[in-house]
């Protein structure tokens, strides 16, 4: 049964930067689509950012687009998050989840595989 963690979280001030990982065990990414979703207090979980299965499709919501960057390396078994000039806003519980299939997607249901999420705190 393939597992998630993800790592990377922290506190950091606003305009600073961090990168999340997703590792894998337990199976392969290299086939799926993979996508990042967040949580905040209070709010429900929405879709951050989505690569297909080759890097070659990528989805970003529109409050993410310009700021980060979704990559993954299939050779490590790993997909990251590049989070630059953070804002307050994007204080979350952020997660990984690997998709259904190749496609990437911004619907939760199409993603089946998801990890334990990392705490993510803009200061203002």
């Amino acid at each position: 049964q393939v597992q998630l963690v993800e790592s990377g979280g922290g506190l950091v001030q606003a305009g600073g930067s961090l990168r999340l990982s997703c590792a894998a065990s337990g199976g392969t990414l290299n086939s799926y689509a993979m996508g990042w979703f967040r949580r905040a207090p209070g709010k429900a979980r929405e879709f951050v950012s989505g690569i297909n299965w080759s890097g070659g499709s990528i989805y970003y919501a529109d409050s993410v687009k310009g700021r980060f960057i979704i990559s993954r390396d299939n050779a490590k078994n790993t997909v990251y998050l590049q989070m630059n000039s953070l804002k307050p806003e994007d204080t979350a519980v952020y997660y990984c989840a690997r998709a259904r299939g190749q496609s990437v997607g911004w619907l939760s249901g199409l993603y089946d595989v998801w990890g334990q999420g990392t705490q993510v705190t803009v200061s203002s």
